[in-house]
């Protein structure tokens, strides 16, 4: 009877420390609900917001943006959206997404992008984990609740003292900043995921970038073959005119009429085209369509590029470089926690015990438990993690080399397309131009043949399609480029208007 009470005693304390332990079963004890409310974060809105952090100098300012968006409605909205624009469901609670409807400009395409890109999300997102990965470092062990019945079940036994009742409480004591190292660890690569995220902006950035001065540059396009359509239908009509006069073939109206077909085919296979390069650009901010009207910006617009040099020395912007001093700490970091493994953790506990057929008669039980480091001392971890410290230096030399490489490419055309355009803008355009406008006027005189004034307006509109292609070049290594240094090139002398 004594016994059966006791157990119920028991039982009674199991659950009280259950519902200590987690507040959600038992309703929580007052001293758990203290160590609650200094959590750093929880999940909902409010925590969401809290685990944003700052803005970093790697982030959308550099590209006209006050701050990095973040995973709430009101850090979605906080973004200047294009005007003239209509509401699509975005995958987020309570958060909708405007789609453009008028003209947009590179810096609308990049606010789009920034808060509708899926995969920029899905990095943001990982922040967040890492955070979540900061706090269960920090936490410490569960204490351990042992009941242990004893001496029952066999009379027989000489010197039989009856059974015993013991109930435990036991510790896990951490030794050698474990859970130190554990939280620094557990910062660092939420350091890490921050640099990720800062990484795949910039990868947005020239996507969308590449998607946007693609779009412009069809466009551009499209308007030139549209011209010469109409240059064609003019010539057509002089053609025709020369014809009913006599002074020209039937076979030189049947040529002209040729090139003019040729020439609107050509109009409507550009158009196809620009709507599939549109709705490459749409994708990037995670639409199926592109309702947008056009795209507008200064195409036509350069400016002189500075030396690869001084390009050069603005490299450590780039993420993927200036991230290396986070990632050897995370590795150092690693190599610390798995030495600190080797030592063993102290477990103590302690109890009461009950004689039962002992008038009930009780003693205090302690205990003190420490693994001997015989075997296994962490010595395969702690070798991996200096193997792994190891390799990050020399993927770090690696990394380094890899950027001023693709710099240096990147460079070569960007210059390479800026003095074509020079030379193009300059000199072959206006000549091509003049030797044109020359024919067609001697053609209406007699003096040259149709051949002649078709050969120099090919000349001249093919010329005018290398100087748009030429454009589309140099931005687009000029966004290249900026990926590259994690930043805008930095202004030189000299432009093209």
């Amino acid at each position: 009877m004594h016994s059966r009470c006791f157990i119920n005693r028991v039982i009674t304390s199991v659950l009280l420390l259950i519902s200590c332990a987690c507040p959600a079963i038992g309703g929580g004890c007052s001293s758990h609900y203290v160590l609650d409310k200094n959590i750093p974060f929880s999940y909902g809105s409010a925590g969401l917001t809290a685990l944003s952090g700052s803005a970093s100098q790697f982030g959308p300012e550099r590209f006209g943006f006050a701050h990095r968006p973040e995973l709430t409605a009101e850090g979605l909205t906080a973004l200047s959206l294009p005007k003239g624009s209509s509401q699509k469901t975005w995958a987020g609670p309570g958060v909708t997404l405007q789609e453009p409807t008028g003209d947009i400009t590179l810096s609308d395409a990049l606010a789009l992008a920034i808060i509708g890109n899926s995969q920029l999300t899905a990095f943001s997102i990982e922040e967040r984990i890492r955070e979540a990965g900061i706090l269960q470092a920090g936490l410490l062990p569960n204490p351990e609740v042992t009941l242990v019945q004893e001496n029952f079940g066999n009379s027989k036994l000489e010197e039989f003292d009856g059974t015993a009742t013991t109930l435990q409480l036991g510790q896990l004591i951490e030794l050698g900043g474990k859970r130190s190292r554990r939280q620094q660890l557990a910062s660092l690569e939420r350091d890490l995921a921050r640099w990720d995220y800062e990484t795949k902006q910039l990868d947005v950035y020239l996507d969308v970038t590449k998607a946007f001065v693609n779009v412009l540059s069809i466009q551009e396009r499209l308007t030139l073959t549209a011209e010469s359509i109409k240059l064609l239908e003019d010539f057509y009509q002089i053609v025709s005119e020369r014809v009913k006069a006599g002074k020209s073939s039937q076979i030189e109206e049947i040529k002209a009429g040729v090139t003019l077909d040729t020439k609107r085919l050509e109009l409507e296979r550009t158009k196809r085209e620009l709507e599939t390069a549109r709705k490459r650009l749409a994708a990037t901010w995670g639409s199926t369509s592109a309702t947008f009207e056009k795209t507008v910006g200064d195409f036509q617009v350069t400016s002189a590029v500075p030396s690869l040099e001084k390009l050069a020395e603005l490299i450590s912007r780039n993420p993927d470089i200036a991230r290396w001093t986070t990632e050897m700490a995370q590795r150092r970091a690693d190599l610390k926690l798995q030495e600190s493994q080797r030592i063993p953790d102290l477990i103590i506990s302690g109890g009461v015990r009950q004689f039962n057929e002992a008038d009930n008669e009780r003693a205090f039980v302690l205990g003190l438990g420490l693994p001997l480091p015989i075997f296994n001392r962490n010595q395969g971890a702690i070798l991996e993690a200096r193997h792994r410290l190891s390799k990050a230096e020399q993927e770090q030399k690696s990394a380094e080399l890899l950027i001023a490489t693709e710099l240096s490419s990147a460079y070569q055309e960007l210059a390479t397309a800026f003095s074509e355009l020079v030379v193009i803008k300059e000199s072959i355009l206006p000549q091509s131009q003049k030797a044109f406008e020359s024919v067609l006027d001697g053609y209406r005189q007699g003096k040259f043949s149709q051949l002649e004034v078709l050969d120099t307006q090919r000349t001249l509109f093919e010329v005018k399609t290398q100087y748009l292609e030429t454009l589309s070049l140099y931005h687009q290594s000029r966004a290249e480029a900026e990926r590259l240094i994690g930043s805008p090139v930095p202004p030189s002398a000299g432009q093209v208007k």
